[in-house]
């Protein structure tokens, strides 16, 4: 979602945004009780969160912001540079179904692990990939997890595995965005958000780019 591809965004974006909301990581495993929730930065929140709400034992996936010193962040503030903050998504899962190690090695196979300067289209360092580990076992799996990958790929990748980190929820307009029938006026003009959602991942590239890396391993690219 960068400034060159603004325009495939709705223009209306301010008009639309809604109120910000705190959740923090122990508070949100303290709610959801028996579930656990993974923290990571793929570039563009839509689509990580489209990608792993398809995925059998997610509950669910939440957008918003990390790795910043700026608390509540806007996403004008986060796209705009300066606030230190990662577009990410808290990804919720019953770990009975799904393992959190499941979860990052789908997430690895989801991006770029290669691009230091963002993902695909979306240029800067708030699209910059990482691994939020929340505790030192999950440390543990996300270091685990980037050896795998590299083994895989034969190279080293540049995603980082970093330390625990404040979520600060995206503004209500960007959750959900992918499958919204919302109507906003875009570049193709008035159409359902989830159809600028298609469009704008179509022109980005991020499926042509995630199968070139990943080939068959790629769990979501196509969606």
């Amino acid at each position: 979602m960068s400034t060159t591809f603004a325009s495939i965004k709705p223009v209306l974006l301010a008009l639309a945004i809604g109120v910000g909301f705190l959740v923090q990581c122990d508070t949100a495993r303290a709610q959801y009780g028996g579930t656990e929730t993974a923290l990571v930065a793929g570039g563009c929140f839509w689509c990580v969160e489209a990608d792993f709400e398809r995925v059998r034992g997610v509950e669910e996936v939440m957008s918003g912001f990390a790795g910043g010193d700026v608390a509540n962040p806007t996403y004008q503030q986060v796209t705009g540079g300066g606030t230190g903050h990662l577009e990410v998504a808290l990804i919720r899962f019953d770990p009975a179904r799904i393992s959190y190690q499941q979860i990052l090695d789908l997430f690895l196979r989801s991006i770029d692990p290669f691009d230091a300067g963002g993902q695909f289209c979306d240029r800067g360092d708030s699209y910059t990939t990482a691994i939020f580990a929340r505790t030192e076992a999950q440390r543990q799996a996300a270091e685990a997890a980037v050896a795998r990958a590299e083994a895989e790929l034969g190279r080293e990748i540049v995603t980082p595995v970093r330390g625990p980190a404040e979520f600060w929820p995206a503004e209500a307009y960007h959750q959900d965005y992918f499958k919204s029938d919302e109507r906003v006026l875009t570049r193709f003009g008035w159409i359902d958000k989830g159809d600028a959602y298609k469009r704008y991942r179509d022109a980005c590239g991020r499926d042509a780019r995630v199968r070139e890396i990943w080939g068959a391993n790629a769990p979501f690219a196509g969606g």
